[in-house]
């Protein structure tokens, strides 16, 4: 190519000088934002897996009817009023049980409609609650749809649920998330057992109809993107951005390789960048973009199968605890800013109990807790049982391409192997291992993952022994574990009907001292969300928490 003559320079030096005058106004005109997410749904039913990479894509799609906001506190987003005890629309009630239930009542948004114009009105409930309440669909939370156990609709925009007992979060119903009944109706009238592999979000997730939030999906790529346009029926303030893109970049490098190169502006804190990666980020790159770290209740943790002999010995699920470092990992892979956990309850939450058992590092309690269990025989390294000659062996899984997950599994097994515990690794993709291996109970020993939770979050489906998945519900359980545990059960009761806190953080207590002891879970440490965004994009405020920042995605805006 022959060297550039003095008019052409000239040109192209006129055009660099206009082109740098009009970024501002093209980036204040921007109508596309990109984000990048390291997981694609398994489905993208609201009711139907409990996964956050479908609550992110569906917090720009839908609106709970209440939800706790970036501040913690329970708000309303598609009811116009949250019913209170003081206001009257919520009214206690003996229950059929002769127990005290509880009346709740609320009324729909006025304009609220769905993508297609249709009004969302108390037939989308009546379907919701009855698909909800049939108990072999799949559809979650079981307890809630058990609890709710009748629906009076005043007329086409207020109802009213009756619970069977009262509880201190009566007026929340976040997980009750309505599906279209002039849509999905028909596919659940027609197999409801078998509806969640039928249900319209997963054979029609563009349709329109299926939506009422400030956008709809109009395009995916299974496992690589979702297209989200402007929603024309939407009611309240319009997004900033005519369409948002969501790539799914499982690997995180090629994650940060696809920041750096623009194809994606942004990074979820939801599913992004772990801290440590963040931290290395910001080191090299942190000028051009901005972050944020928000600590919260994001729950990282290993499941212990409790169908397996091995880890039905308590003696053998504790020398799993102090055999590892956790604090060494926090500190040295995420530089201190994720708490190593004691138990399932965030240190911020108000309810967290500091007087409860904790686990230090401590090899050599670990080799006399497993000496106990019977494992003194050392065969190139892994222990062996005295009798049986069994090997202390356990298969570890989590979602495979997740950096910061793998590294913790290698230093986890490798400091279990210290102690003469073999544990393979085997991991799998995230649309299968959510979509399988954990919420059908596949995984042998041990599966690593993250519970993201609400501030007072009762873990009843992930800790009452009514809740484990099992073919016979539908797979509608969380305790993934298989946990049992008469009292724990109790304990769960008997919080969620407390309405005083004083009582009820004593109740909490026990409940951690219970799980502590009997570890269902390894707890290892509260993740901290980071988000990386470009200097332009504002508004985007993260909450800690499991309802994502993309339920506010209309206080977006490019500066």
């Amino acid at each position: 190519m022959r060297p550039a003559g003095p008019v052409l320079k000239s040109l192209l030096i006129a055009a660099l000088v206009l082109l740098c005058a009009a970024s501002p106004v093209r980036a204040a005109e921007r109508d596309q934002l990109t984000i990048g997410i390291t997981q694609y749904p398994s489905t993208f039913h609201p009711n139907i897996d409990s996964m956050v990479a479908k609550s992110y894509v569906l917090g720009f799609t839908r609106r709970p009817f209440t939800v706790f906001d970036q501040n913690w506190q329970l708000v309303c987003m598609l009811c116009t009023k949250l019913p209170t005890l003081e206001n009257g629309l919520a009214v206690p009630e003996t229950a059929p049980n002769g127990k005290k239930g509880i009346a709740v009542t609320y009324t729909i948004r006025a304009d609220a409609v769905w993508g297609d114009g249709t009004p969302i009105t108390t037939k989308d409930v009546e379907f919701t609650w009855r698909a909800g309440r049939h108990g072999k669909t799949g559809i979650l939370p079981i307890e809630f749809y058990r609890s709710a156990y009748k629906l009076d609709t005043k007329d086409d925009k207020t109802f009213t649920l009756h619970f069977d007992k009262l509880t201190f979060d009566y007026n929340a119903i976040n997980s009750f998330n309505l599906i279209p009944a002039h849509v999905d109706a028909v596919n659940f009238d027609a197999d409801p057992v078998n509806y969640k592999n039928k249900t319209a979000f997963d054979t029609q997730t563009t349709n329109e109809a299926l939506y009422f939030g400030p956008y709809l999906i109009t395009e995916t790529q299974r496992g690589s993107y979702i297209v989200l346009e402007r929603n024309p029926k939407w009611w309240g303030k319009p997004g900033a951005f005519k369409r948002i893109v969501v790539k799914v970049i499982p690997n995180t490098a090629a994650l940060e390789a696809n920041l750096l190169s623009g194809n994606i502006d942004m990074i979820s804190g939801e599913l992004g960048f772990t801290v440590d990666q963040a931290l290395r980020f910001e080191k090299r790159h942190g000028r051009k973009f901005r972050i944020l770290y928000k600590p919260g209740l994001v729950y990282e943790h290993i499941d212990l199968n409790q169908d397996n002999p091995l880890l039905q010995n308590r003696d053998i699920r504790h020398a799993l605890v102090y055999a590892i470092d956790r604090e060494a990992i926090s500190q040295q892979l995420f530089g201190g800013r994720q708490p190593v956990a004691q138990s399932s309850v965030n240190p911020l939450d108000w309810v967290a109990a500091e007087d409860i058992p904790k686990y230090t590092y401590d090899p050599r309690k670990a080799l006399e807790l497993l000496v106990r269990a019977g494992f003194t025989k050392l065969v190139q390294g892994v222990r062996h049982h005295k009798d049986t000659g069994e090997a202390l062996r356990f298969e570890f899984m989590t979602t495979a391409g997740s950096k910061a997950r793998e590294l913790v599994q290698q230093v986890l097994q490798s400091q279990w192997k210290a102690v003469g515990i073999d544990v393979r690794i085997k991991n799998e993709p995230a649309r299968v291992y959510f979509g399988q291996t954990v919420t059908q109970r596949k995984f042998t020993g041990l599966a690593m993952y993250a519970w993201s939770s609400a501030p007072e979050s009762v873990p009843r489906t992930s800790l009452h022994s009514a809740h484990i998945p099992t073919e016979a519900n539908g797979w509608a359980g969380q305790n993934y574990p298989g946990f049992k545990n008469a009292e724990m059960d109790e304990l769960i009761e008997k919080i969620e009907v407390e309405l005083d806190k004083p009582t009820r953080k004593k109740l909490w207590r026990r409940l951690q001292e219970i799980y502590v002891t009997e570890l269902p879970a390894i707890p290892l440490y509260f993740r901290a969300e980071t988000f990386i965004m470009p200097p332009w994009l504002t508004g985007v405020a993260p909450t800690g928490h499991q309802y994502p920042s993309s339920l506010w995605v209309e206080d977006w805006g490019v500066k």
